[in-house]
């Protein structure tokens, strides 16, 4: 008889300004870490690696839209006989909530490991270990940073005997991408996400510099990069479960030197096999000017592409080192996604240091008459830990938040040369007023409408985009169908709240969340519906709409003509070009 080696993967949500971790029926993000993870065990578990008499089981979820039963974990820990538990892709605002499930697995005895960007980032950008890290540490929590292709089998092995270390640190040797191992999970995990979205990544680091960034601290600044084959493979074998809308997590795939090679084996499975595939990219503004990229990329079957747009003030992307977006070419690369029928998401960062209440309010209204954008999402700069910006702040001892549940890029966690505290965050949150009012979410149906662009499918992200915040008090990429609060599953150190109170107070939010999401859904139904009736909403246009001529300056582009670079192709250089050519 053979023995048992049980490994429970948890990906960790984070909690909410009430100390309740936030999750949903269904979640709306896929967890690549946890695919990733869960593909590299499953290889390890089929080798065999802790010897021919012991099979590995593999348990995983994503606590977004699963419920951790810790106790229920412990006891199926100790009746295999031994075991682990991993925490996995622990973001800095995840780190809380997974020092709470790994606290009560330690107080179990059971081998406890925690991986992601919060700790490959402190262990990459600082000289010693944080305070959460060391009382982390001091319980018997173990650390992996880097990435895991290739090391999985000695982790495995220190833990069957009793030899855990306390960190792995593979910051300084990435593995090589080709050929690595799929990533993948079960089909009853992946249809717990909205949309049935299955993740990969294509490639790992970025050669940009940008000193908010984390990724090429942890990833590296060298690309690395999947095969057309693997990329193949992660395809067939989510087909082979039912699953064919991916999200491609790579930070740029426009700068993934195999892109076209993958584009072009994605389009030969949808056009000669039949696969029926949909992609969410990520890319930067500059993607457009690549020969046919977009064009391949929404034959291979992109419907929704991410853009990291962050800021239209030149002076505020020089000085985090974003030197690669040039603001006077926004409008061109976002008509060029419309022209392919695509719907375009932009990153917006708010809090550069030459931002003010009245200059973001100013931008996003240009933004809303010059930017065919779909839908826009802000974030507040943060220094997240693993970034220069959070290095040097740490070295010049500025006071940051020493919560990490409020790193989640909508809490204010640093001062501001212009604003306070509560006026950055007041900014946040007006933002997203500013940008989803009536009047503009009517604009934005009717730009897709005219660009024959599912109404159906910008309506839905009109909704959750507009009503995350007022509803759910959450970002929207952290929404999901159908809030979850469970009462003991409370921030530790925070008081259980009498069931007496908090069930009817929970039936009450619910029902309250309900009829303002029903309420906002018949609004913009019947937005749509007074638009698809209209017989000259196919002939509308706006200057959004408009081709950008090439003597043409945007308003953006004359309130900061004196912090635009002079740089090749910048509005200055092509108008006189363009006299040039005329003369």
């Amino acid at each position: 008889m053979g023995r048992r080696f049980l490994i429970v993967l948890i990906k960790p949500s984070h909690y909410d300004a009430n100390g309740y971790v936030i999750q949903w029926y269904r979640s709306s993000i896929p967890s690549n870490s946890l695919a990733s993870v869960y593909g590299l065990l499953a290889e390890a578990a089929a080798a065999k690696v802790l010897g021919p008499d012991v099979d590995i089981e593999i348990d995983a979820c994503d606590e977004c839209n699963t419920v951790v039963d810790i106790k229920r974990i412990i006891r199926a820990i100790r009746r295999a006989g031994s075991g682990f538990v991993g925490l996995v892709g622990v973001q800095s605002n995840q780190f809380p909530r997974a020092f709470d499930i790994a606290r009560q697995i330690r107080a179990a005895d059971i081998s406890v490991v925690i991986g992601g960007f919060h700790v490959s980032g402190c262990l990459s950008m600082l000289p010693e270990l944080p305070p959460d890290l060391k009382e982390a540490q001091a319980l018997g929590i173990s650390f992996f940073a880097g990435e895991a292709e290739g090391r999985m089998a000695g982790l495995l092995k220190d833990i069957d005997t009793g030899q855990l270390k306390p960190v792995y640190n593979y910051l300084s040797a990435m593995p090589d991408m080709t050929a690595a191992t799929l990533p993948i999970l079960p089909a009853h995990l992946v249809g717990r996400i909205a949309g049935t979205y299955a993740s990969f990544d294509a490639g790992r680091g970025c050669p940009f510099q940008c000193s908010f960034c984390t990724i090429i601290n942890v990833q590296g600044r060298k690309s690395r990069y999947r095969t057309p084959d693997d990329v193949e493979g992660i395809v067939r074998a989510n087909a082979a479960l039912g699953i064919s809308r991916f999200f491609v997590t790579d930070d740029n795939f426009a700068r993934n030197k195999n892109w076209e090679a993958i584009l072009d084996r994605l389009i030969e499975l949808r056009q000669v096999h039949g696969l029926q595939i949909r992609l969410l990219l990520q890319v930067d503004t500059l993607c457009h000017r690549i020969p046919g990229f977009i064009e391949k990329a929404a034959r291979a079957g992109c419907t929704t592409v991410f853009i990291g747009l962050e800021n239209i003030n030149p002076e505020s992307l020089l000085g985090t080192k974003k030197r690669q977006n040039k603001i006077w070419e926004y409008r061109e690369m976002l008509q060029a996604w419309r022209k392919q029928r695509v719907l375009t998401y932009a990153g917006y960062i708010l809090g550069f240091p030459t931002d003010t209440p009245d200059s973001i309010a100013r931008d996003i209204e240009i933004i809303k008459s010059e930017l065919p954008i779909d839908i826009l999402e802000f974030f507040c700069l943060t220094p997240l830990p693993g970034s220069e910006d959070h290095q040097k702040l740490a070295a010049k001892g500025v006071p940051m938040d020493p919560d990490m549940n409020k790193y989640d890029l909508e809490h204010v966690c640093t001062g501001h040369a212009q604003m306070s505290k509560e006026q950055w965050q007041q900014c946040y949150r007006d933002a997203w007023k500013h940008y989803y009012t009536p009047k503009h979410v009517e604009t934005i149906l009717r730009r897709a409408h005219a660009s024959y662009i599912s109404m159906s499918k910008v309506g839905n992200a009109l909704t959750f985009f507009s009503g995350s915040i007022d509803i759910e008090d959450v970002h929207p990429l952290q929404v999901g169908i159908v809030r979850r609060k469970i009462r003991t599953h409370r921030r530790f150190g925070m008081p259980l709240e009498n069931p007496l109170i908090f069930y009817p107070k929970r039936g009450y939010e619910l029902l309250r969340a309900l009829r303002q999401w029903l309420m906002l859904v018949l609004r913009y139904r019947n937005m749509r519906k007074r638009i698809a009736i209209d017989p000259s909403s196919r002939s509308y246009t706006d200057e959004a709409l408009q081709p950008l001529a090439a003597d043409h300056t945007d308003h953006f582009v004359e309130i900061y003509a004196d912090k635009i670079p002079k740089t090749h192709g910048a509005p200055a250089q092509r108008a006189a070009a363009a006299a040039a050519a005329g003369a």
